[in-house]
């Protein structure tokens, strides 16, 4: 039974650490400065970071983990786990600007490069015209093309996303797999067990 046991803690052990470097591995594929203005980028080069309001402080590796540390928002510039968090949208090409982080995954494309949507769930066409010009005709855009060419670097966070969430699914299949095969360890234990002491009972 001990040696069932050790067997058990070992393929435990080594699950979690497998689950661990997937779960990072999928979070290193999402930008960790994702929503954050580019002048504000060294700001989030240190280990640990400030919040903006001073009530607080993060690691590095908490940046758009999706917890909010910072009551302002500082923490997560890319996800919506702040109610008072504001995403920076880049939008190559036309004109960059702030919404709030409660816009972000929320199946509507508010920036026009689709920045604000890298989960994947909707695909957001890049919008943003060249030269900063948003007023343009519906009528002549529609009859020129039906969906506007996405730039490269919409096309990347796409994939990033993509990917991530392929990689996701992947880990889930592992840990259910995982999980199944050290019940049937724990249950071939105890029945090993069981019918040796049947055995000794019968002697």
């Amino acid at each position: 039974m001990a040696a069932c046991l050790r067997s058990s803690i070992f393929l435990i052990s080594a699950s979690a650490l497998f689950i661990f470097s997937a779960s990072l591995t999928a979070v290193r594929s999402l930008s960790p400065l994702l929503g954050v203005h580019p002048l504000e980028e060294k700001y989030y080069g240190a280990q640990v970071i400030r919040c903006k309001d001073g009530t607080g402080s993060f690691t590095r590796d908490r940046l758009n983990d999706n917890f909010c540390d910072c009551f302002d928002g500082t923490d997560e510039p890319g996800t919506a786990a702040c109610p008072k968090g504001k995403f920076y949208c880049r939008n190559t090409g036309s004109t960059p600007k702030f919404i709030f982080s409660s816009r972000v995954n929320d199946n509507i494309c508010d920036c026009c490069d689709g920045s604000d949507e890298y989960e994947g769930k909707i695909r957001c066409p890049n919008t943003c015209i060249i030269g900063g010009n948003l007023q343009y005709k519906r009528d002549n855009y529609i009859s020129r093309t039906s969906y506007m060419v996405d730039t490269e670097s919409s096309k990347s966070t796409i994939t990033n996303s993509e990917n991530m969430i392929q990689k996701l699914k992947g880990l889930k299949l592992v840990i259910v797999l995982q999980v199944t095969l050290i019940s049937c360890l724990l249950i071939m234990c105890v029945s090993r067990r069981r019918a040796r002491s049947k055995r000794r009972r019968v002697r």
